[in-house]
C-alpha cells in the first residue's frame, strides 16, 4: 500500500505543477509553461492509474482532488499573491480535515 501512496503523491505534485503551469500558459499560446502543462497531466493521470487499481477510486479521487485544491491554492496565494479571505481558507481547511479522515478512519482503504 506503500508504494500506492507514493505514486499518488507524485500524481498530486505531476498535477500542481501542471496546474502552475497552466496558469502560467496563456491559453496555450506560450511554448513552455504549455508543454510542462500537458506533461504534467499526462504524468500525473499515468501515477493516478496505479492507486486506482488497488484503492477505490473515489477515495483515491477525492485524495488527489482535495489535496492538489489545497497545494495550488497555497501556490497561488505564496507565489502570485492571490488573496484568500476567512471563508477560502475555511473551505480549505474543511478540505483537508476531510482527507485526513479519509486516511485515518475509512475502512475502505484496507488499513
Amino acid at each position: 500500500m506503500t508504494k500506492h501512496y507514493a505514486l499518488l503523491l507524485l500524481a498530486i505534485i505531476a498535477e500542481v505543477i501542471a496546474t502552475t503551469a497552466l496558469a502560467k500558459s496563456a491559453s496555450f499560446t506560450r511554448l513552455a509553461p504549455s508543454i510542462i502543462a500537458v506533461i504534467g497531466y499526462a504524468a500525473a493521470f499515468w501515477f493516478l492509474s496505479s492507486p486506482m487499481r488497488v484503492m477505490p477510486t473515489g477515495i483515491v479521487y477525492a485524495i488527489w482532488s482535495g489535496m492538489g485544491i489545497v497545494l495550488i491554492s497555497a501556490i497561488a496565494w505564496v507565489w502570485y499573491q492571490e488573496a484568500l479571505d476567512l471563508p477560502a481558507m475555511l473551505g480549505l481547511a474543511f478540505i483537508l480535515i476531510g482527507v485526513v479522515i479519509i486516511n485515518v478512519f475509512s475502512k475502505s482503504l484496507g488499513h
